[in-house]
């Protein structure tokens, strides 16, 4: 394999810093210091800036110190508000990108566009179906400690990227989840119940598919641990790995259909998209 075909992605950090633990990023702090230049321009005090927009002066003292990244939203109406003639929303993109973690913010791109998503998990439930809750927990179990304001940007850019569940024409997405994981209480039994509700929700609808694989299975092709293959709509199809808070995004061809093939074999090993809601339905009626 070339060294163009393997893209790690967030293995720029010096030796033994986490990307993972970031407190902030340039195109965050560059947005604060014009969100701040602008309204004082516009004479407006945080206080009165924060509640024309409907945000804590608190709030509005994070985003312009890039502590925190605001939504979409907060993004257009300020950039309205202040007069701003387009300066705030053209950085809104790359804005929107900065709210992740760096070794996951090419995927999360990706993620927004893909035709096809296939993910294979056996840590915790993937993103896509968690709720705020369960990835509060999630969060609050990492070491080293993440902040509270880095804790509240993550699950507001996990919460974002469900978005990709409502688009329209909507992308095929498959699950299979080991049954370990559905019996992790993450945040304790209230919080699992959510998840479980959450699944049942976007498991029916028609272009989700989610699959549980059966601990007792005597045969599983998953082994070698969880991966994400996206297709792009170019027909292309990669694969994301992630470990560690480090990720390698692969677009070798042969190395992408090997793990394409080795998800077929998981499918065919994992109950049955309707057994598994089944299934689920059972666990949360256990709780």
């Amino acid at each position: 394999m070339t060294q163009d075909e393997t893209v790690a992605v967030g293995t720029d950090a010096p030796s033994g810093a986490r990307p993972d633990g970031e407190q902030g990023n340039g195109v965050a702090v560059a947005f604060g210091r014009q969100l701040k230049l602008l309204r004082v321009r516009a004479g407006l005090d945080r206080a009165e800036f924060g509640q024309r927009m409907g945000y804590a002066a608190q709030s509005v003292a994070s985003f312009e110190q890039g502590r925190r990244i605001p939504q979409p939203a907060f993004v257009d109406k300020a950039d309205r508000l202040l007069e701003a003639g387009g300066l705030l929303v053209a950085l809104k993109e790359e804005l929107a990108r900065s709210q992740y973690p760096a070794f996951f913010r090419d995927a999360a791109r990706l993620e927004t566009e893909a035709l096809e998503l296939y993910l294979y998990a056996v840590s915790a439930v993937p993103g896509l179906l968690q709720t705020e809750a369960y990835t509060r927990a999630l969060l609050a179990m990492r070491r080293p400690l993440l902040d509270e304001d880095t804790i509240e940007q993550r699950v507001l850019a996990r919460v974002a990227r469900q978005e990709v569940l409502k688009r329209w024409p909507a992308p095929l997405i498959s699950f299979v989840i080991e049954e370990a994981v559905m019996r992790r209480p993450f945040g304790g039994f209230g919080v699992l119940r959510g998840v479980f509700e959450q699944m049942l929700l976007v498991g029916r609808q028609r272009s989700v598919e989610i699959q549980i694989m059966p601990t007792v299975r005597e045969d599983n092709a998953g082994l070698d641990g969880p991966f994400t293959l996206i297709t792009c709509r170019s027909g292309e199809q990669l694969a994301y790995l992630e470990v560690q808070g480090r990720s390698i995004l692969l677009t070798d061809r042969d190395e992408v259909r090997s793990l394409s093939a080795r998800y077929g074999i998981i499918r065919s090993q994992a109950l049955t998209p309707q057994e598994s809601l089944g299934f689920i339905e059972k666990l949360l009626g256990e709780l």
